[in-house]
């Protein structure tokens, strides 16, 4: 896997800022909104830079560059809002040079910058009457008349008043004379390819566009006081702008997977291509407007910045339309088979594959599960502690499987972070529960990296064997999230034993687990997080009740009581009072764990619902509605997908993190709940049964999902911290 641009393209984006942070600047952006919105001595410099030669093969006077460098390219003209339609120019004359094999006289002049080509996104033959962006100023339009690319030299045209004062124009192309430069099916999917890529560069400058938007806003609210206070410590203010970096994000590596695996040939890469302006344009939207609403009434005055960024996220993408038709579109795509032309992207140097290893592993697992998984286990299946089952967990150790990241001499494979990624999709396949196997992991890992003699030898074998599994208790009754508040007292007994008097909420699992890895307090006279120390507890122990807690998710959780429970001080984890510590020594890389898995599952039982689902003489899956919903779930667990393999790569790569775990966690839980809804909805009243089959599947989901923004800590938790690690903004209130 790789997200990194390469030498070549880094030295390509700091060129194009540094022109365009000079030439470029808000002064400079609305002194070309008080004549016709467009910038002709930057047009000239960005020529000179080679911008419009980008896309342009070589043998056609070009530089041959692939969609992704394009992509660098229009990040930059976003960030910097150029006044000029830079994703139709580059889009049109790669056109050009192609239908006409690069011997049209006007190429060179395009170019060079001189003049300028733009493209109308419709074909004219059934939108004769059409928005072009920057017709008012282009020379010539390249346009799309039947099976005709046809160039056409726009008369009677004048820029008018627009929203961002763009020279967007309308053109009556009834009134245009036409040069028809090729005609039949070649020219016409030359001209579909060419509207696809232009999907991509313009997902690209809208998702730059909104992150320069949100970055201002962040700047603001670092400096603004209210009550005594930086406003950007507000959750009020921090949290709708991290709930925008993240969205952004996600457009971003949406449109960079689109370009992967259209050269990788995927079938549903079309699909991805659509809802990535889509959902750029979605983003983008929502991003000015919470940027804007940062500076209060200030954003409204001409004078503030931010509201260009708010009128060109609305103004540069919608030039062909709706952006809501792209969702219908996708769903077309996706579930009528929809056939389009994609473009030729070029060289593409990012790589979301896993690579074969994980592949290997991941078959082999698959296999395991085939050959083990009787239809008893298979209807047990649960996502819970409620799924576990001893045969299974003591199978798995024997293949391997429990730990696959530890170390040979521990029952492990040594896997790498890839591996478990890829593995963790079949768990998730199977619906085998991974609860178990997860809490034991870390608790083995504690002991592994600082427990003692008697631990790993008298545990950790246990553990390793599939014999044990543990629990977690870190939460209390009266101070949920906040562990470090926990109550519950170890005192040390003269006889060098520890009496643990206490109680734990939502140790879940307690009730089949061997141990209770326990954070309790040794030291109330010190701060609320130095005086704490980890044990592990025998589950076993005189004095302790466990109490079940059952939820609406079908999901028992425990509440556990401890009166006088007895510990042998060889049963720590770690130094007296040094509890923090030691549990930030179990934490290894951060994969960026999230709910992905879960949405991919829901959705795919949705999807086979709608086939099942009459909706008069057709199928609830070949309606326009639900198939634009279904897309839309799609789009989330696509984001969901890259940002987790962004977080996964930055934690290989070792790369700065700027809390990528807690984005995919809140982005995925979120998403997963706000989905289910909606598909709960849609197939509904069906889906109000919790009859076996996609029905039941459908109503638990939707249960499910709303567990899933609380742990782990709360969705409010993690955009508090994406805030501060990813927007540099103070620490929350």
């Amino acid at each position: 896997m790789n997200l990194e641009l390469t030498d070549d393209q880094r030295m390509m984006r700091e060129s194009f800022a540094k022109l365009l942070d000079d030439q470029s600047s808000p002064q400079h952006v609305r002194a070309a909104m008080e004549t016709d919105g467009f910038d002709q001595k930057l047009w000239e410099q960005l020529a000179e830079l080679g911008a419009f030669a980008i896309r342009v093969d070589e043998a056609h006077g070009g530089l041959g560059m692939g969609v992704l460098d394009a992509t660098v390219l229009m990040e930059e003209v976003g960030r910097r809002l150029v006044s000029g339609p830079v994703a139709e120019a580059l889009v049109a004359l790669r056109l050009l040079a192609q239908v006409t094999d690069g011997t049209h006289a006007d190429i060179e002049t395009f170019i060079a910058g001189s003049a300028l080509l733009t493209m109308a996104l419709q074909p004219i033959d059934e939108q004769p009457m059409q928005w072009v962006a920057g017709a008012a100023v282009a020379s010539k339009v390249i346009a799309l008349d039947g099976d005709a690319v046809v160039l056409i030299a726009p008369s009677g045209v004048c820029a008018e008043e627009s929203l961002a004062g763009t020279p967007m124009a309308e053109v009556d192309f009834t009134k245009a004379s036409k040069e028809v430069l090729a005609q039949g099916s070649e020219a016409l999917c030359a001209f579909k390819a060419a509207c696809e890529e232009w999907k991509l560069l313009m997902a690209s400058a809208v998702s730059a566009l909104a992150r320069e938007a949100v970055r201002l806003a962040s700047v603001y609210a670092c400096e603004r006081e209210a009550f005594g206070r930086a406003i950007g410590m507000y959750q009020a203010i921090s949290h709708p702008l991290a709930d925008s970096i993240v969205d952004i994000d996600g457009a971003k590596y949406l449109t960079w997977k689109a370009i992967h695996d259209i050269d990788a040939g995927y079938d549903f890469a079309a699909a991805e291509v659509s809802l990535a302006l889509w959902w750029a344009t979605e983003a983008a939207g929502h991003a000015v407007t919470r940027a804007l609403h940062t500076f209060g009434g200030y954003g409204l005055a001409l004078e503030y910045d931010v509201h260009l960024y708010n009128l060109r996220a609305k103004q540069w993408p919608l030039v062909a339309g709706d952006h809501n038709a792209l969702l219908a579109e996708a769903g077309r795509r996706l579930y009528a088979d929809e056939q389009v032309d994609l473009p030729d992207v070029g060289t593409v140097t990012i790589d979301f594959d896993r690579g074969e290893q994980a592949r290997e592993m991941a078959a082999e697992l698959e296999a395991f599960f085939e050959r083990n998984l009787t239809p008893e286990l298979r209807a047990k299946a649960h996502y819970s502690f409620d799924g576990f089952d001893w045969g299974m967990h003591k199978k798995l150790a024997e293949a391997g499987f429990l730990f696959p990241a530890w170390p040979k001499e521990y029952g492990g494979r040594e896997a790498p972070p890839y591996v478990l990624n890829a593995l963790s999709k079949v768990w998730e396949k199977y619906n085998w529960t991974t609860h178990a196997t997860s809490t034991t992991n870390m608790v083995g890992t504690m002991i592994r990296k600082v427990g003692n003699d008697k631990l790993k030898s008298d545990v950790l074998p246990k553990i390793i064997a599939g014999d044990a599994i543990c629990s977690l208790g870190y939460s209390e009754p009266s101070c949920g999230s906040d562990v470090f508040a926990a109550k519950t007292r170890a005192v040390q007994q003269a006889d060098g034993r520890w009496r643990i008097d206490g109680s734990k909420m939502w140790t879940s699992g307690a009730n089949i687990a061997t141990y209770v890895l326990m954070l309790v307090r040794t030291n109330p006279d010190v701060p609320k997080h130095q005086g704490l120390t980890m044990f592990l507890v025998p589950l076993d122990s005189e004095g302790i009740e466990v109490q079940a807690v059952h939820t609406f998710q079908d999901e028992r959780t425990n509440i556990t009581y401890y009166d006088g429970v007895m510990v042998d001080d060889s049963y720590r984890l770690g130094e007296v009072d040094g509890g923090v510590k030691t549990m930030a020594a179990a934490l290894e890389l951060e994969h960026g764990g999230g709910f992905t898995k879960s949405q991919i599952s829901m959705i795919e039982v949705a999807e086979a619902f709608c086939a099942e689902i009459q909706q008069g003489d057709q199928r609830l899956i070949d309606t326009t509605d639900a198939q634009m919903r279904l897309a839309r779930c799609r789009a989330h667990a696509m984001i969901s997908e890259v940002l987790e393999s962004r977080a996964l790569w930055a934690a290989v790569a070792k790369v700065p993190n700027l809390a990528y775990g807690p984005m995919i966690k809140m982005f995925s839980s979120e998403k997963f709940q706000s989905d289910s809804r909606d598909l709960l909805s849609l197939t509904a009243p069906h889906s109000l049964s919790k009859r076996s089959g996609p029905a039941g599947k459908l109503n638990l989901a939707y249960r499910h999902a709303h567990g899933t923004t609380i742990y782990g800590g709360t969705s409010e938790v993690h955009r508090s911290m994406i805030a501060e690690r990813a927007l540099g903004l103070p620490r929350t209130r």
